[in-house]
């Protein structure tokens, strides 16, 4: 009997998934695909903006969306204290601005250089919201009256350039990454009551220069991890620095793993057409991983790679039979997600962090300098619109309904070619 997958890519709940919801990094299933239908593809900051809210301090966490709430986190710039936005998805007044809590005054990494205290995006379902904050916190919030359910603040490692890897909701399980410059581990939570399930640390072939003060660098990530259910079994395939690890849901266990030596790691990974792709990290490498095999996949569970596309910040998309990808640099490309033929590649003006969104037969790719370039999800390249607004953006992309949610380095945004009731 052939495999079957099904890709559960972090459902929170069969009832979660809907259009009109964007509950966690990357979206619904996790993988950036909305079914909008009428997504806008021209905007600037006088056509089309719904509303326009400015976000205080600094964070590069991407919005989520629940019913009629869409969810920020925020911290201040030298991460001394943390907060939680939520402004009201209709007219983007704020109706949470909740300050949750604040460092201790220990010695901090200085991470102006390219993240913010506030990266990772948080997890939202019916009732509540799961928002984290690294070894800084992690926090379980009601959703009506923004307390307090339970919070962690014991979960420790060093994040030295800073983090961003998201929190994760499978059923009743809440699954967090911590690969920081000291120590390596995924936990996973009961998610009602925030008590450890499992606790697994890394084992990795990581670099061993003799030079501590450098080495942890090379154990650094800052991915999201996915869940995928595979032959009936849900795994937690989660990137770190130099390889990729699956871990069984229910023990912690290792199911297989791949090593890729490439350290930084920071896309989150797909599942499509009997594939799981995984970028490499600093080494700019894509993999494509045979899905439902176990131990040591890195020699023969490979089965088409793209190398040197300096692709480590944006994740790739899956499109039907295509994947698309763009570069720190500002190179978008087009693969067969089958075969990994490569159809285009092109050159977008600027740098890009954010992952891209598709929706409509259109890809959406947000870049650095304020300037979303709308695409063709096709395989021939066709630009079908450059927006441009004041700031730009290192938070990815949400769709919820028809509208199209903006977070640049100052506002959130709400884009949509209707007006309100």
């Amino acid at each position: 009997m052939s495999l079957r997958f099904v890709v559960l890519a972090l459902l929170l709940c069969a009832s979660a998934v809907a259009a009109d919801n964007w509950p966690q990094y990357r979206g619904p299933n996790g993988d950036g695909l909305s079914d909008a239908k009428a997504l806008p593809t021209k905007w600037s900051e006088t056509e089309n903006i719904r509303w326009k809210t400015a976000i205080h301090d600094k964070g590069w966490s991407s919005p989520v969306v629940w019913k009629d709430q869409v969810w920020v986190t925020t911290a201040k710039e030298d991460g001394d204290s943390y907060y939680a936005v939520c402004v009201d998805r209709k007219t983007g007044r704020v109706v949470h601005d909740l300050h949750l809590f604040d460092e201790s005054p220990a010695p901090k990494p200085n991470i102006k250089q390219y993240n913010s205290y506030a990266s990772p995006t948080p997890a939202i379902e019916e009732g509540r919201i799961y928002v984290h904050f690294g070894t800084h916190g992690t926090t379980c919030l009601d959703t009506t009256t923004g307390k307090v359910i339970w919070e962690r603040r014991d979960l420790k490692c060093n994040h030295f350039r800073g983090l961003a890897s998201s929190p994760v909701i499978y059923k009743d399980r809440l699954i967090l990454l911590f690969d920081g410059f000291d120590v390596q581990y995924v936990v996973c939570l009961d998610k009602q009551s925030g008590k450890p399930i499992w606790r697994k640390d890394r084992a990795l072939p990581y670099a061993n220069t003799g030079r501590p003060e450098v080495d942890g660098d090379f154990k650094k990530a800052y991915a999201t991890a996915s869940v995928f259910e595979i032959n009936g079994k849900p795994q937690v395939v989660a990137p770190a620095a130099m390889g990729t690890i699956a871990y069984d849901l229910e023990t912690g266990d290792e199911v297989w793993r791949v090593i890729t030596g490439g350290m930084n790691e920071s896309c989150r990974p797909l599942l499509a057409h009997g594939l799981i792709y995984l970028n490499t990290g600093h080494t700019g490498n894509l993999l494509a991983v045979k899905a439902g095999r176990t131990g040591d996949l890195t020699k023969d569970g490979i089965a088409w790679r793209a190398e040197k596309l300096s692709a480590t910040r944006p994740s790739p998309i899956v499109v039907g039979d295509l994947l698309f990808l763009v570069s720190d640099t500002g190179i978008p490309y087009c693969y067969d997600a089958k075969t990994g033929k490569k159809h285009w590649q092109e050159r977008f003006d600027g740098k890009f962090a954010a992952s891209p969104v598709a929706a409509a037969g259109h890809l959406y790719f947000p870049g650095e300098n304020g300037k979303t370039f709308v695409v063709a999800a096709s395989q021939e390249y066709k630009l079908i619109e450059v927006n441009k607004l004041e700031s730009g953006c290192m938070a990815s992309p949400a769709v919820a309904g028809n509208e199209l949610f903006l977070r640049t380095t100052t506002h959130l945004y709400c884009i949509s070619t209707t007006k309100n009731e």
